[in-house]
């Protein structure tokens, strides 16, 4: 059976001499915080008329990440060894204000620019303690950079430092430009220390939005508190009317064990204990914990210096290499592979139902890309995997029976990848065989231009009778369902492969499944959700959701799935036919058309004739689409397990802590 496997192991020697297992890597800085540790690399340019360049956008995205840019400047004074704790805080005003415990940036005069350090920092792109200047060892953010653009994109910005007793400050307006020189404002306590920075988003540069999202806050703070063992953060909306989601402190002596524990707790571990090993070479810090669970797909997120590295890298490699060398060692010595059976486990094998998080500190980072989603420094690679490895192979021998247990479920994992590979030339086979095996399902649109094709999902005949007679036909292509597809969170690859819905589903949209997914074989430019506004229309599309998630989830990052929004309500009152899309719309509609009207509730969207499908839900001049997009991976993939998967206990608790509730009168 060895042709069925795809990877070969590893098996380099690895030296241990330089490697310090076990101890986290000293990144505390032993010298001041002076004013020679700032270095101006270059001038403060073209911020506000290509702010896309530095923080990605200018949506919603790009406005947190001013925030990030302030918040990481605190994170690395923590890292450092110099503070304990960063305060964020929303005003009702809408108004950032970080607050950082540590040394308090430097206030005397920077030599380069003949200006006080504080207004460097803030006004010169490229200034800071991050340049090999000794103030810091390793720091996330972008390196220098986030200051001076958050000031530049700012309406206004503030600086407070308490610093040997003194409390110094400075504003900056228009466009970033200082209102008077750092000044003392006053005395303070002589043990006082530490940087406060307040700034408000410029509407002139975030036109869409600069309206901050509390969730999305409330998560990256947690986040940032799991990644850095010991650090508090503390959150303060106070926009927010309800007292529970005003305040929240994250604090986390444990680190990313507890970031295992808490991204498992819908799910079932088939160990107790976590993995954790942490150590250090060369500089670079390694920490790593993973856990087994029942679940039959990994869950394993990668960051450097706190950055969510979204495609891996080099410490992704790293991991896989460790991971499958250590396993299909562990599993030949103690003949749980037998010799003739020549078996290889490959990386996706020793991940089923893995849950990990790889954290590398790194003084010198380099990233693939302007959006810092893939580590690229070669060193990396060599390092994670041994002092992953050495703790990884230690645990295995330290707990036969939990490890007994791991390879059995990695060898069913073994056995499902070849099925699942079989399902998957099967379907290349019938994909090949001019679409034969969508013969009396897919109603395929007449263009094969995919820029303009459109492709609905639909549920049942009825409604895909609407939809076809409703579409244009030139580029808009109906695939109705029959029934609802399996449960991908609670299903065998192969089984999901060679169910018909799903396989129809692979087979029309052309471009791939699993690993082999490929965009650019898209044969559509939308793949449209279109259920019918009721329970069991929500379950269908949270299972498509789920299924395009878990197996083809480029298509969701392109951003290529989106979902119909059907009328709930026809509404005539004489020759004037009006729809409403949610009830608050139809409120809207009897105070617009007052009494004597003819109110229809469409039940499905089979109740809707053909003219009436296309005009509201179809034709692009007047329908309303939703786009799928993923902001944040890590939380969609616990959603998904939360939701979808086996365990009861945790979805309740889910839906109880986030469903609003209503009094209503019945």
């Amino acid at each position: 059976m060895n042709e069925e496997a795809n990877e070969t192991v590893m098996e380099e020697e690895y030296d241990l001499s330089d490697v310090v297992l076990g101890e986290e890597l000293d990144i505390k800085v032993k010298s001041d915080y002076t004013d020679e540790d700032i270095q101006v690399l270059d001038g403060l340019e073209a911020v506000r008329k290509r702010p896309g360049m530095y923080i990605g956008s200018t949506s919603s995205r790009g406005l947190h990440h001013l925030v990030w840019e302030i918040v990481d400047n605190g994170i690395d004074e923590a890292m450092a060894g110099f503070a304990t704790t960063v305060c964020i805080t929303i005003d009702k005003d809408n108004n950032v204000t970080v607050i950082d415990d540590g040394r308090g940036m430097p206030t005397g005069i920077n030599e380069k620019t003949n200006k006080s350090t504080i207004e460097t920092i803030f006004t010169v792109l490229h200034a800071g303690g991050k340049f090999g200047g000794g103030a810091y060892k390793v720091s996330g953010g972008l390196h220098g950079v986030g200051a001076s653009v958050v000031n530049a994109l700012s309406k206004w910005l503030e600086v407070t430092v308490y610093h040997e007793g003194k409390e110094y400050f400075i504003r900056f307006e228009n466009g970033g430009q200082p209102v008077a020189p750092l000044a003392v404002i006053g005395d303070c306590d002589p043990s006082k220390h530490g940087s406060k920075v307040r700034f408000k988003p410029d509407g002139e540069i975030f036109q869409e939005t600069t309206e901050f999202n509390h969730d999305t806050l409330r998560k990256r703070i947690r986040e940032l508190a799991f990644l850095n063992k010991g650090i508090r953060l503390t959150f303060d909306d106070e926009r927010e009317t309800d007292e529970k989601r005003r305040h929240y402190e994250f604090f986390y002596e444990g680190g990313l064990k507890e970031y295992v524990a808490d991204i498992n707790s819908g799910k079932e571990p088939i160990q107790d204990d976590i993995i954790y090993t942490e150590g250090h070479e060369k500089g670079i810090q390694v920490e790593v914990a993973c856990q087994y669970t029942t679940d039959e797909r990994d869950a394993v997120y990668t960051f450097c210096n706190n950055i969510f590295t979204g495609d891996g890298g080099t410490h992704l490699d790293g991991f896989n290499d460790a991971l499958k060398r250590v396993i299909n060692n562990y599993a030949k010595d103690r003949k749980l592979i037998k010799e003739k059976e020549d078996i290889t486990l490959t990386a996706e094998d020793c991940k089923d139902g893995l849950t990990a998080i790889i954290s590398v500190k790194h003084p010198d980072p380099q990233y693939e890309g302007q959006t810092k989603g893939k580590l690229g420094n070669s060193e990396v690679r060599k390092i994670v995997s041994t002092i992953f490895g050495a703790q990884l192979e230690r645990y295995l021998l330290e707990h036969p029976n939990e490890a007994k247990i791991i390879l059995d479920k990695i060898l069913l994992a073994y056995e499902s990848r070849l099925a699942a590979k079989r399902a998957r030339e099967a379907t290349r086979n019938k994909k090949n065989d001019a679409f034969g095996s969508l013969k009396g399902k897919l109603v395929d649109c007449s263009s094969k231009e995919s820029s303009i094709c459109e492709i609905y999902i639909v549920e049942g005949d009825s409604a895909g009778g609407s939809a076809k007679n409703g579409r244009d036909s030139h580029f808009q292509a109906i695939l109705p369902l029959r029934g609802k597809i399996l449960n991908v969170e609670k299903a065998r690859k192969h089984r999901i492969l060679e169910n018909a819905e799903i396989r129809s589903m692979i087979t029309a949209f052309g471009c791939g499944v699993m690993e082999e997914t490929d965009t650019s074989k898209l044969r559509y430019n939308k793949i449209v959700i279109m259920t019918d506004a009721d329970v069991d229309g929500d379950h269908i599309r949270i299972l498509l959701l789920t299924f395009f998630y878990r197996f083809m989830r480029p298509i969701i990052e392109g951003g290529y799935v989106y979902i119909a929004q059907p009328p709930l309500y026809k509404v005539q009152k004489g020759k004037t036919i009006r729809y409403a899309y949610t009830e608050q719309g139809m409120e809207r509609l009897r105070n617009e058309l007052g009494d004597k009207l003819a109110i229809q509730r469409y039940k499905g969207l089979g109740e809707m004739d053909a003219d009436q499908l296309r005009e509201t839900t179809m034709d692009p001049k007047n329908r309303t689409l939703i786009r799928v997009s993923l902001d944040d991976a890590i939380q969609a993939d616990q959603y998904f397990s939360i939701m979808m998967g086996e365990e009861v206990e945790p979805r309740k608790n889910f839906i109880i802590e986030n469903a609003d509730f209503a009094e209503l009168d019945v």
